[in-house]
């Protein structure tokens, strides 16, 4: 089991010194959220907390995860950086492959890229993108990435793009995971169909049972069930050793912890030491015994 810290877009002068304590601490990763801008008028609920409400996310800072990782990553000499997850259906694909492949080059075997499509309209609209066929651009994209970062030439002729063969220099010499968030059925299948992996947006155990389990059946179905997956979760049951247990035993290699709920609307009064301060108590009360260490 590996761990990663989420620091639930806290101040942006916070996220330097929170990256080093979770590494001193011995935490594994840390994951960058996502989110291009907040609409003045929305009318789409968001899936994935219990009221659907998306006030929490107004006036948050938000920062750009492919300029904000490599200045953690230089200040770290282990930590594993993931996005969880990159609006990736909103984006232009040759240009996300550029960004990912210089970044996995500069991080080396670093990061790993947690994906999804966004909820909302709204981000589509402003990035002048169809909210229509919003699905099979994201499987195009997913494809493209993969086929872009091999380092040989390579063009694509689907229904949404067309793209003449090209090659990217440089490219990382180890594949980067391509991590699938979502919860819905098209999103497990897309997991399992083109991905390395799956992310939890914040599940119960029950839950991530029945999803992992969903999975499965898809990546047998796929022909994909016998190569290593990566399950990301984050979840309640990761702050006890019987939950750490309980999550391995369902197939989660990943637990993402967050010391405040995500999705509290709340202003975050917590100063770094407080922060700090519950990093390293987990570190010394969950991990450290986890690890036997």
């Amino acid at each position: 089991m590996k761990f990663t810290y989420h620091a639930t877009m806290c101040a942006p002068d916070q996220y330097l010194p929170l990256a080093i304590a979770v590494e001193e601490a011995g935490f594994d990763g840390f994951t960058f959220p996502d989110s291009i801008c907040y609409p003045q008028e929305g009318s789409d609920v968001y899936p994935y907390n219990d009221d659907g409400t998306r006030e929490f996310l107004d006036g948050v800072p938000f920062l750009e995860p492919f300029v904000a990782i490599p200045y953690l990553a230089a200040r770290t000499e282990k930590l594993h950086f993931t996005t969880s997850v990159i609006k990736l259906a909103i984006r232009q694909p040759v240009i996300v492959a550029k960004q990912l492949a210089t970044l996995a080059v500069m991080l080396g075997d670093r990061f790993a890229f947690g994906v999804g499509i966004s909820p909302w309209p709204e981000d589509f609209e402003v990035c002048q993108v169809p909210w229509e066929q919003r699905g099979k651009r994201m499987d195009e994209m997913m494809e493209i990435l993969n086929g872009l970062m091999s380092g040989e030439y390579f063009g694509y002729e689907g229904e949404i793009f067309n793209i003449p063969p090209i090659k990217l220099c440089p490219v990382p010499e180890h594949h980067v995971p391509l991590l699938v968030g979502g919860h819905a059925k098209p999103a497990l299948r897309r997991a399992a169909r083109l991905g390395d992996g799956w992310v939890s947006a914040g599940s119960s155990l029950e839950e991530l049972n029945a999803m992992i389990g969903q999975i499965e059946e898809f990546r047998q179905e796929y022909g994909r069930d016998q190569g290593d997956f990566q399950y990301h979760a984050m979840t309640e049951a990761a702050y006890s050793q019987q939950g750490l247990e309980d999550l391995a035993e369902a197939g989660v290699t990943e637990v993402i912890i967050a010391f405040r709920n995500p999705y509290d609307a709340t202003p975050d009064t917590q100063t770094v030491e407080d922060k700090v301060g519950m990093i390293n108590w987990y570190a010394e009360n969950v991990i450290r015994p986890y690890r036997g260490t």
